[in-house]
């Protein structure tokens, strides 16, 4: 009786062992964030700083189910970026158009997958493009400068 006990007992011991709650959840990595400065192609002036336009008049849809996606309009300091933080917490494709104040300025296409490897949840992009509009990456702020006639 005494060893089925222990047996039992080993048992136990060793399915506890198999759960996931030994995974260290402090690598958790988020998305990182798209952001965009839209500048006049011929003055390099940002467009929201020299008024021609305005955060109110910015609107983004996905184009693949029609439906709007939030975004925020970054002002302090008159940086004045727009900044999309909602993509790649899953993995999905998003096809965006982004328009300020009914005039199309560009198509953002991303193609995310969302990992898990040794325990760590990260972000790959297999595809990121942006169309209908001349652009250029700070490759070392992240930040895409669409170049706006």
């Amino acid at each position: 009786m005494k060893k089925i006990y222990l047996i039992l007992l080993l048992c136990a011991i060793s399915l506890q062992s198999c759960n996931d709650d030994d995974c260290n959840q402090s690598c958790f990595t988020p998305p990182e964030s798209f952001s965009f400065e839209i500048i006049d192609k011929t003055n390099d002036e940002n467009l929201f700083t020299n008024g021609t336009y305005h955060s109110q008049q910015i609107t983004i849809t996905n184009t693949l189910n029609n439906s709007p996606l939030e975004f925020t309009f970054i002002s302090e300091n008159n940086i004045n970026l727009i900044q999309i933080g909602s993509i790649g917490w899953e993995t999905e494709i998003v096809n965006l158009k982004i328009d300020i104040s009914n005039i199309h300025i560009f198509d953002f296409y991303v193609d995310s997958e969302r990992k898990t490897e040794d325990c760590c949840p990260h972000t790959e992009y297999k595809e990121i493009l942006i169309s209908n509009s001349e652009f250029e990456l700070n490759s070392q702020t992240g930040i895409y400068k669409i170049l706006v006639k």
